[in-house]
């Protein structure tokens, strides 16, 4: 008997072409599918030498010809504003005008424009168009344009604000850019109706919406949390308590709600605003008091406000009722029993009063606590700067200007 033996390769060949049987393969198959593409060029060629599309491929040459039109985007259309201006992008990209920029990052933006055509062209950029440099952000607070003669160039200046506390203030070179700031829309349609409004003002009011900034970011007095270290230094982008209070009033007419602004929470806004004489006009129609009940705010502030500022009131109370602070100061000054601090802000207030007639209390508040206190050197303090004050004022007075002549003293 014959014994037949399998050797393991040959179990391995026939166990895998079970796994994974495979066809065998068509060469001819092969062959005719890579010649394809060299037979479409030759007949692409000879539709083209003849100028008639290649026999067994109609239309070919009239399908590349399409195809490349259509793949190459259409030309932009100058968009042409009714008195005849370009907006400064369309005017760009259609060659109309070269434009190189430079801002400070805050308020302002110089735009040199050139005109390399044979026709004037008035380029105008409207608010709310924006402006890059690095990490800086600027957007158009206004709009402006201007006309360009042919082959000449004109400077544009265009007013602008940040749309975020942290860009660098400094001259630098800008692009115009794309993106846009929909959240400033309504407060920049506001400043348009609104000249008077001032460059500061927009500013704090843009940094609300951009940023939602708190009181001690953007105010200049100094708060009682300031010792409270900040992340960014906002110093370029503080403004006065007017400014302020011009932000806020601006944001409410535009139907921003006071609650969501993180500048209304602190409380110290609503008084500063008041004690500043600048200021208090605007922060009583704010605010919605009245010369009626005025006196019942100050008493409340007094009696009844935040610990920490409660004081603040007496500064009040003498700028605007110096007859009652003259007095009611001396007393809170000599009450024992009462607070340093209320005692310390009375002596200080006296001078606030702008009355000579506080000039011998001081006098007497020096003589009573003593030189060598910090109430007496309080009281020695507010009495030079009230006689300095008043001297000022005096000689104010007796001065006559003329016009085109060095100010004269009166007769």
């Amino acid at each position: 008997m014959k014994t037949i033996v399998i050797r393991p390769e040959i179990i391995a060949y026939h166990n895998s072409a079970f796994r994974d049987p495979k066809p065998p393969v068509n060469w001819r198959l092969v062959a005719c599918v890579a010649l394809l593409p060299a037979v479409a060029l030759v007949g692409w060629l000879a539709g083209r030498s003849t100028g008639a599309p290649a026999r067994g491929f109609p239309g070919t040459a009239a399908a590349v010809a399409q195809a490349s039109v259509a793949a190459q985007p259409a030309p932009k259309i100058a968009t042409v504003a009714a008195d005849g201006s370009i907006e400064l992008q369309s005017a760009i990209e259609q060659g109309l005008i070269n434009a190189d920029f430079t801002a400070n990052g805050r308020d302002r933006l110089d735009a040199e424009l050139s005109n390399p055509t044979a026709k004037p062209v008035t380029v105008r950029v409207s608010f709310g168009q924006m402006f890059e440099s690095g990490r800086n952000s600027v957007v158009a607070a206004r709009t402006a344009q201007t006309e360009i003669a042919p082959g000449k160039s004109a400077a544009l200046a265009v007013q602008t604000v940040a749309t975020r506390s942290t860009n660098r203030v400094g001259r630098s070179s800008y692009r115009l850019s794309t993106k846009i700031a929909p959240k400033l829309d309504l407060l920049l349609a506001y400043a348009q109706d609104h000249p008077d409004f001032s460059v500061a003002a927009l500013q704090t009011a843009a940094l609300a919406l951009t940023e939602n900034l708190t009181l001690s970011s953007v105010c200049k007095f100094t708060t009682a949390g300031s010792e409270l270290p900040s992340r960014f230094d906002t110093t370029a982008f503080r403004a006065g308590t007017l400014d302020l209070l011009a932000a806020l009033g601006a944001l409410r007419e535009i139907g921003v709600r006071d609650r969501d602004l993180a500048m209304t929470v602190d409380p110290q806004l609503k008084i500063e605003a008041m004690i500043d004489p600048v200021s208090r006009a605007a922060a009583m129609r704010y605010y919605g008091i009245t010369s009626a009940t005025e006196w019942n705010y100050w008493k409340s502030q007094l009696l009844e406000g935040e610990p920490g500022l409660r004081h603040y009131a007496l500064y009040g109370i003498a700028r605007f009722y110096p007859e009652i602070a003259l007095d009611m100061l001396p007393k809170w000054a000599r009450e024992k029993r009462t607070t340093q601090i209320f005692r310390l802000t009375a002596v200080q207030a006296l001078a606030e009063t702008q009355r000579g007639e506080a000039l011998p209390v001081l006098s007497d508040l020096v003589a009573e606590l003593g030189r060598n206190t910090e109430l007496g050197r309080a009281a020695l303090n507010a009495a030079q700067l009230l006689d300095a004050t008043l001297r000022k004022a005096a000689e104010s007075a007796r001065t006559v200007a003329f016009r085109g002549a060095v100010a004269q003293g009166a007769f």
